[in-house]
């Protein structure tokens, strides 16, 4: 076949794929849509992580049908969120007072600490480590 013949771009009508005459080769125009860029915080991380290592077939499809990027969004401001209430929740139910800032500034940092790592712990079985 000359070259005068050849087209220069064709669709296979069986596979849908268009493809573009490249020297004496046909090449596929295939191209990827673009993931949104997300900045991942601690509990983004740490959900990434668990994925890669426990749940390898779910991190896998994740990333083959670029829902991975949306599912670690979601997980960070869905845990972000949650461990917010569980402080404020924690925080109300104990004998903390803001008055407690200046008088006993040791108990109130150490109480805060604790309520802290208390939300962060219920955050992680709920939704990190699931």
């Amino acid at each position: 076949m000359k070259n005068e013949e050849l087209k220069k771009e064709f669709t296979d009508e069986k596979t849908g794929i268009s493809y573009t005459l490249v020297g004496d080769y046909y090449l596929p125009n295939l191209t990827l849509e673009q993931e949104e860029k997300i900045t991942l915080n601690k509990y983004g991380r740490m959900r990434l992580n668990y994925l890669k290592e426990h749940k390898k077939v779910q991190f896998s499809i994740m990333f083959m049908n670029m829902t991975l990027n949306k599912h670690l969004k979601e997980v960070q401001e869905t845990a972000q969120k949650r461990v917010n209430e569980l402080v404020e929740q924690l925080k109300a139910r104990s004998d903390l007072t803001e008055d407690m800032k200046n008088t006993d500034p040791l108990y109130w940092v150490g109480t805060m600490n604790a309520i802290k790592g208390q939300a962060e712990a219920i955050v992680l079985k709920e939704l990190i480590f699931v």
